[in-house]
């Protein structure tokens, strides 16, 4: 049988997706080329903001509408929207699903195939699958046949679930209290990434500087990115990334060991969400401005030319006109490199939904969205200028647009025009132009465009 996967959301869920994937594919399953030809259709649902479960639900009405036409496809509804909950109240909402997946556990499907495939098709599809099965060893995963050797960059969870509830926050109703996994499984994974070619991972987790926090005597993110770094020497992995922090868990031990590990990537993610006091309380985030402010300062004095990622929610329950500008003067005097900007919406079950109002206009949520987008071009586009001229390690992903794509070890976008194959490389390019949200470069020794195409991608939102 052919599947596809729509995948909604964030990084965890790109893993999710991947896992369920490989669990299709172990079992004699294929990706089809077109989504309409699949036999089997997967929704991997987000419901951090409105508009992420809107773009699920629509997804589903155009099944419903496929479903009554092809009765014989299999739909599944997996991640969020699901929640790891019991799924009977989305049952009779949603007849046309016949398999309801909770984030990151793919059973459902792989249970509701076993017992709804033909005997014969059943022992075919598993003997043809036994022996790359048999083959993995504890935590390892097997790639689906369209992404081995052709991933550059893959994500690897380390922590599932969270348990501390910010204000506004979905994820610990949807997705269940934090706990961790075992550092031989997180080993396991990505050793086997390592040996399919990929050359990047990043370690995930709602909280991911909490890794170890749930077991007695645990491992801290700190060793884990010890071992993971001596795997990766070993299997030809080259770069290492994690995210997302939180201010309260970023430890001088962690950012002492970033600093240290020559694959761990110097770029930090980590979420302020507002830069008032008063905003930061209501959100039960655990710290104040001036605290954020001064760890800002630390990550940049213990890792040498450090990229630091932010998450803001404007528009949030009671947020004034005085307070929504000290967020935009707290963002103009950090001058972070990267800014994901989102306009709050009430989530069910969460205590702002419950108890606090959403009284900020749409139209002015929209106003101070683009304010704070429109400071964040400027400072982005005046911290990559900096890079003009210089030379520097980008590990290319893919070709897009005719011209090769990569990143930096702070995690910018760069673009080399090269008839060279440069697919899964780490090579020194020179910077010729920068804008705000990718520059453009070439090899040593090779000529540059005279004028290079603009080229703008927009920034991806992160876990928290």
């Amino acid at each position: 049988m052919r599947y596809h996967i729509w995948t909604l959301g964030c990084q965890m869920n790109v893993a999710d997706s991947q896992l369920l994937a490989s669990e299709l594919e172990k079992r004699g399953h294929h990706a089809a080329e077109d989504w309409e030809e699949a036999d089997i259709w997967v929704i991997n649902t987000c419901v951090v903001r409105q508009s992420a479960e809107d773009k699920a639900y629509g997804r589903l009405n155009e099944l419903k509408h496929l479903k009554q036409r092809h009765p014989g496809k299999i739909i599944g509804l997996m991640g969020c929207l699901v929640g790891v909950r019991d799924p009977l109240r989305l049952r009779k909402q949603l007849p046309q699903v016949d398999v309801f997946l909770p984030p990151s556990d793919p059973a459902p499907m792989i249970d509701f195939l076993s017992q709804h495939s033909a005997e014969g098709e059943a022992i075919q599809a598993e003997a043809a699958a036994r022996a790359e099965r048999d083959a993995l060893q504890d935590g390892e995963l097997l790639l689906p046949q369209h992404e081995r050797n052709a991933l550059i960059s893959a994500h690897v969870p380390v922590v599932y679930g969270c348990s501390f509830a910010c204000s506004y926050c979905i994820i610990p109703f949807r997705r269940g209290i934090e706990h961790s996994r075992p550092v031989g499984e997180i080993v396991g994974h990505v050793r086997s990434l390592g040996r399919q070619g990929v050359k990047e991972i990043t370690l995930l987790g709602q909280i991911v500087d909490r890794y170890g926090k749930d077991i007695p005597d645990g491992p801290t993110l700190a060793d884990l990115l010890r071992v993971v770094h001596g795997v990766a020497e070993e299997t030809g992995i080259e770069r290492i990334r994690f995210l997302t922090s939180h201010p309260n868990w970023m430890t001088d031990r962690l950012l002492d060991t970033v600093a240290e590990l020559p694959r761990v990537m110097p770029h930090i993610e980590v979420p302020n969400q507002a830069g008032d006091n008063e905003v930061l309380a209501r959100m039960k985030r655990g710290y104040t401005i001036e605290q954020y402010i001064d760890l800002v300062g630390k990550i940049r004095d213990r890792i040498p030319e450090v990229a630091i990622h932010t998450d803001i929610i404007v528009g949030f329950s009671g947020e004034t006109e005085t307070q929504f500008q000290r967020t935009y003067d707290v963002l103009a005097q950090l001058r972070l490199d990267k800014a994901h900007i989102a306009k709050y919406s009430p989530r069910p079950n969460t205590l702002s939904a419950r108890s606090m109002p959403d009284d900020v206009p749409a139209d002015e949520k929209e106003r101070r969205r683009k304010a704070l987008d429109d400071l964040q071009a400027q400072v982005v586009a005046e911290i990559n200028a900096r890079w003009l001229g210089k030379t520097v390690p980008v590990l290319f992903e893919e070709q897009h647009r005719g011209k090769w794509r990569g990143r930096t070890p702070q995690n910018k976008l760069v673009f080399v025009d090269s008839s060279e194959n440069l697919f899964g490389r780490v090579a020194n390019v020179e910077i010729t132009w920068t804008g705000p949200w990718s520059m453009q470069g070439r090899l040593p020794g090779r000529q540059s465009d005279p004028a290079p195409e603009v080229i703008e991608i927009l920034p991806i939102a992160s876990t928290q």
